[in-house]
């Protein structure tokens, strides 16, 4: 396939489809051993709330129906298993988590006859695995089996100890093939990442364990893909060559992950995209420091600060520095082409957490998805234990969806005020910053009494200190929405007209004759001032006399 057909059927991926980001940080680059990965669900239009499939037992001859992620419509049935374990967002009550993002690949690869697409995959290898390496053989077992008719996909599949990539493409409706796929094991001590672009390369030269399909190499030969010795094969440059888009839009959101523990200056022309003969950026890296789950908060709301990327230094940052771009991605200009940035925060998020594994603790109270229901720079992620079976009513709200607002509902409050935010971003999200940094650091700082008291009733009462973990979840979600409230209306009141209400103690000051004088106009920024001068010259000039 020509490269200008392959960004092509990128380009309308990236307008259609899902586009995420998953950042990983295995336990031996952790503060505390915790294996970390995240997810941001990013789709135009995305509604969601917070999943939840419970356990069973299921009897000879059940069947699975498998419903689209994407489009919600049938693709047949497949067998239910047996046993099937309790799955609360992206985390299974035995601490496994698997995340995804779509790549796209050669199109001809897609199988649109096969049965299960990627999303459902995600679930069925969460309902059907206590470990990663589990989890890997349910989902390559069940595509082999029953076909794959999605596009090409990179997994992350953690457990408390282990965490591996695993990349997956059809083989275009071929008889006899079903599937391609590869996994790697992430090395302990690493961090990795990936974000809509396939990331595994030359497998034979890592220092790891791979596992592979029997046609992950033959395949591509037998299309005349790939011609060299084994050794050599690259997956992605058979099966999804990185375009353009592919590392601007893409791997630089991971580069700019590895960048907050490395100086990746050196893979800087790989992730701005240009230059074809670029150095490929490394799939992990030994970070410098350690990582927690507040440090891999904070790198889901990157916005490529401080860096070549960075989004504050141009007109379209607005009068209030807005480091968000409209989408699409592309625009044009006297018949040439333009794009803008893609960095991991962005508003089209449907929902985005950071799951947290550990391998000490019982398996019902190590594994935690702090969760958000919207931009990850916009929301406090909300402690959900992965042992929950009840969810908060913010996160499944009957009534609530894609065109039907509930002021009961955690995405519609959370894009609520993030809708508020995004175009007065500098005036506007300090107020949101000081929310939402006050209930996350209460959430930490409740954490290890919590799960104390969890681990005291665990020793005598499984089921008491499980339910005990589901109402702390319940409360706490209760508790941020309800703040959430507050924050809508505390905007729209302090921040009315383009002014500023002044405070004194936690209250709006007044006087008799209103708050005219008390009222702050900020006007432009700096930067702003500059380039409007800049751009009318002396239209806008004051008369001296």
């Amino acid at each position: 396939m020509k490269k200008t057909f392959i960004t092509l059927f990128f380009l309308s991926l990236m307008s259609y489809a899902n586009a995420c980001t998953n950042f990983i940080a295995t336990k031996g680059a952790t503060k505390d051993g915790s294996v970390l990965v995240t997810y941001n669900a990013d789709d135009y239009g995305l509604f969601t709330n917070l999943c939840h499939y419970p356990a069973g037992t299921h009897a000879k001859g059940d069947r699975r129906e498998i419903i689209d992620y994407d489009t919600h419509e049938s693709h047949g049935f497949i067998p239910e298993a047996p046993v099937t374990y309790n799955v609360i967002g992206n985390i299974n009550e035995y601490q496994v988590s698997i995340g995804e993002t779509t790549y796209g690949g050669r199109e001809e690869m897609v199988d649109k006859t096969g049965t299960i697409d990627y999303g459902s995959l995600m679930y069925l290898g969460l309902q059907r695995s206590k470990t990663a390496r589990e989890a890997i053989k349910v989902m390559t077992s069940l595509v082999e089996t029953y076909g794959y008719n999605s596009e090409g996909e990179t997994f992350t599949i953690a457990d408390p100890n282990e965490v591996w990539l695993l990349e997956m493409q059809g083989c275009g409706g071929d008889k006899k093939q079903k599937v391609v796929w590869v996994a790697v094991r992430i090395p302990d001590g690493m961090i990795s990442g990936h974000a809509n672009q396939s990331r595994i390369g030359q497998f034979s030269t890592y220092n790891t364990e791979v596992i592979t399909s029997k046609n992950c190499i033959s395949f591509a030969r037998s299309k005349g893909w790939f011609t060299g010795k084994d050794k050599d094969f690259n997956w992605k440059m058979a099966y999804a060559e990185p375009t353009f888009g592919g590392r601007r839009w893409c791997d630089a959101r991971v580069w700019s992950f590895f960048n907050h523990f490395k100086d990746m200056s050196h893979w800087l022309p790989w992730a701005l995209g240009k230059d074809p003969k670029a150095e490929d950026m490394p799939l992990w890296i030994q970070p410098d420091k350690k990582l927690d789950v507040a440090i891999m908060e904070n790198c889901m709301r990157d916005h490529y600060e401080g860096t070549a990327l960075a989004l504050d230094n141009d007109i379209a940052q607005g009068i209030w520095d807005c480091p968000y771009r409209p989408t699409p991605l592309q625009y044009e200009v006297d018949g040439k082409k333009y794009f803008n940035e893609r960095p991991t925060s962005t508003q089209q998020t449907g929902f985005s957490y950071v799951a947290q594994l550990r391998s000490w603790l019982p398996r019902e109270i190590g594994g935690i998805l702090w969760f958000g229901n919207d931009d990850g720079n916009m929301v406090a992620y909300v402690p959900i234990y992965c042992s929950n079976t009840v969810r908060a009513e913010c996160f499944n709200t009957p009534g609530a969806d894609a065109v039907t607002f509930s002021d009961k509902n955690a995405f519609w409050v959370c894009n609520w005020v993030s809708n508020m935010v995004y175009p007065r971003y500098s005036q506007l999200f300090p107020a949101l910053k000081e929310v939402r940094d006050s209930l996350e650091n209460s959430y930490f700082a409740a954490q290890k009494g919590v799960e104390e008291k969890a681990l005291s009733l665990y020793n005598s009462d499984k089921a008491a200190a499980v339910k005990y973990l589901n109402d702390y979840s319940v409360e706490k979600s209760d508790e941020m929405i309800a703040r959430w409230r507050q924050l809508a209306t505390y905007l729209i009141v302090k921040f009315n007209d383009m002014t500023v209400k002044p405070e004194k103690d936690g209250q709006f000051l007044r006087t008799k004759t209103g708050l005219g004088e008390r009222v702050k106009r900020p006007g432009y920024s700096n930067y702003f001032k500059q380039q409007l001068v800049k751009q009318t010259g002396d239209r806008f000039l004051m008369p001296t006399k």
